[in-house]
């Protein structure tokens, strides 16, 4: 019996995974993508739902990483208008906000800068007589409330638009499918895995390892074993309140430790999130835990104080964060490629990523792969590849 061959398997059906699949298949090579359960069904519909530049991020220095998230926020605005959708954020400053009015404007007009200075990337100071129009927000003591726009999407509906495109491509899809081993035979990898119930393998010239918080148990089944970075797994979670937010999205300072916490519209309710907790266990349990659930109420009601809408759901979902010292929220969420090795390319693995950058990490991806993989005919840009509900 004859066993398939692919030019690139991936492992994992997150935005990473649908994203390297898509771009592979654009790139006119044969790929298959191996899902344990479902396609964004893990961290990839666990995310803030935010497609954006990552405005915070100016604070640590990250300015290539908002550079870049921006220029892949008006790609995803292009080609996907039925899943991403511009949306106004607002940013109040109190008396006791820590950054005050001038360094807000100073951040807005550098992301502006690094957003190209476009029609989408203007920002203003809201005038007092609108200050009473958002959705319950609290003035008292309120100095200043700055508008821009970044946008909002549907993650695990994102996720399973770009897998569609990657297979009308020609990529394949097994799900469910759980990676069992691959061992490497000299010119490629022998893959074996549990399709539906029932052991089978294909031979890869190329891996992908798109497994989220499970990245460095998939490098543990792989002969000979691959070097594996230390990582934190930081969960992030979300609730959801009953009662509509109308206006837009508030980007708010949590009244207890001042780290940033976003308010936005969410199917009709309310969307709090989100923590920044270290996480241990099976990465397949997360949940919000009950600390994290008063932190996210608290921060809703310091703001919205005559909201009081009944919580309906809670998530969390877990951020890959290399591992250190110090506050987390100071880390780096650069996306780190880890090859096996960096003169022939057979394996990389995708340590972190935002879902706003999943296009532009798969494109470079690509260029790495393609060390080890034939000459293709492209067959399409996938900055032009219209993504459908």
């Amino acid at each position: 019996m004859t066993t398939a061959a692919y030019d690139v398997v991936v492992i994992g059906g997150g935005i990473h995974g649908a994203g390297v699949a898509q771009a592979a298949a654009a790139a006119g090579y044969s790929v298959l993508l191996l899902e344990r359960r479902a396609l964004g069904s893990e961290t990839s519909s666990r995310s803030s739902k935010l497609i954006h530049g990552g405005l915070r991020y100016l604070e640590s220095g990250q300015l290539g990483l908002v550079r870049e998230s921006l220029r892949e926020r008006e790609i995803l605005l292009r080609i996907a208008p039925g899943l991403v959708q511009r949306v106004a954020f607002y940013i109040p400053v109190y008396a006791t906000t820590r950054r005050r009015p001038w360094m807000i404007r100073a951040g807005l007009a550098l992301y502006s800068l690094l957003g190209g200075l476009t029609r989408g990337t203007r920002f203003e100071a809201l005038p007092r007589a609108q200050w009473d129009d958002l959705d319950g927000l609290d003035t008292n003591q309120l100095r200043a409330i700055f508008r821009y726009d970044d946008a909002q999407t549907d993650d695990a509906a994102l996720t399973q638009a770009v897998m569609r495109s990657a297979q009308k491509l020609g990529a394949e899809l097994h799900c469910p499918a759980n990676f069992l081993t691959a061992k490497w035979l000299g010119d490629d990898y022998m893959v074996h895995a549990l399709v539906n119930g029932e052991e089978t393998a294909c031979r890869a010239r190329t891996l992908v390892n798109a497994a989220g918080p499970w990245v460095n148990t998939v490098l543990e089944r792989v002969t000979p074993r691959p070097s594996v970075l230390p990582v934190d797994l930081i969960q992030g979670a979300h609730i959801i309140l009953g009662g509509a937010t109308r206006r837009g999205i508030y980007y708010v300072e949590a009244p207890s430790d001042r780290r940033a916490v976003f308010v936005m519209p969410w199917k009709g309710h309310t969307l709090v999130g989100t923590t920044e907790t270290p996480y241990q266990g099976d990465p397949g349990a997360a949940q919000a835990r009950p600390e994290e659930i008063s932190y996210l109420m608290e921060t809703f009601q310091h703001y919205f104080p005559e909201r009081r809408g009944p919580l309906l759901d809670s998530f969390a979902g877990l951020r890959v964060l290399p591992h250190g010292p110090g506050p987390v929220f100071h880390r780096s969420r650069e996306t780190i490629l880890h090859p096996d090795d960096p003169e022939r390319v057979r394996l990389i693995t995708i340590y972190g990523g935002k879902l706003t950058g999943y296009r532009a990490t798969a494109a470079k991806v690509m260029g790495l792969l393609k060390k080890s993989l034939p000459a293709r005919v492209a067959l399409a840009d996938t900055a032009n590849v219209m993504l459908t509900p």
